[in-house]
């Protein structure tokens, strides 16, 4: 699996151009994120846009880099109606409003992304940061595209948004301490190979915090 990190801009998400082909997130900034894009590939060869979830910091270039590339938009059944909410989409956050994309194609929890002959991304659904946030895992290099759910060093998404919830988070981390990870690919910040299970695992400790905390 070829992976390329892209950051159109500091407040965007991270984007990741999987194989010259498919895209994890696209930030908010199209006119950085095509002319980037077309430093590596030309556009008309992207195929799928997979948004982890909602946020208009990840989906907000979306609809323009599927307008200039023909790539179909895909994200989890539960974050479908949340990218024509303002709040759900966390588009008022930014001073926008929300994507009010119609994506091509609807997600569910264990569903496979085929990138190459023999590699696919497994879709899971980890709500907690929104209701239909997902991780994407490929097992033959043990890479986790984690969204905004776990991040590097035991850290964790906030839950105090639209569609937010700390129980479901603390469930959703403990549902990734099943993987093998060597790689984390998380939503923001820098990538990481140092220890991730451990990573994990302190940010399901993490997250247990932040449940009691709200109770």
């Amino acid at each position: 699996m070829h992976v390329q990190k892209i950051n159109a801009s500091p407040y965007d998400s991270n984007i990741y151009l999987i194989n010259k082909k498919f895209l994890i997130d696209t930030g908010m900034d199209a006119a950085t994120l095509i002319k980037e894009l077309e430093n590596h590939i030309g556009l008309n060869t992207l195929d799928e846009i997979i948004l982890t979830h909602c946020h208009f910091d990840h989906s907000g270039a979306a609809s323009e880099v599927a307008d200039k590339s023909g790539a179909k938009i895909a994200i989890h059944e539960d974050d479908v109606e949340c990218l024509k909410d303002n709040s759900a989409s966390a588009a008022d956050l930014f001073g926008y409003k929300a994507p009010g994309i119609e994506p091509d194609i609807i997600y569910k929890d264990g569903d496979k992304v085929q990138i190459a002959d023999d590699e696919y991304l497994q879709i899971i659904h980890t709500p907690g940061h929104t209701k239909g946030c997902i991780c994407l895992y490929e097992p033959q290099s043990k890479s986790l595209f984690s969204g905004d759910t776990v991040f590097p060093s035991g850290s964790v998404g906030r839950t105090d948004l639209d569609g937010g919830s700390a129980d479901k988070l603390e469930k959703s981390i403990e549902k990734l301490t099943e993987f093998d990870v060597k790689v984390l690919y998380p939503g923001h910040g820098n990538v990481s190979v140092d220890n991730v299970n451990g990573q994990i695992k302190q940010s399901h400790q993490a997250s247990k915090q932040l449940k009691y905390l709200q109770l």
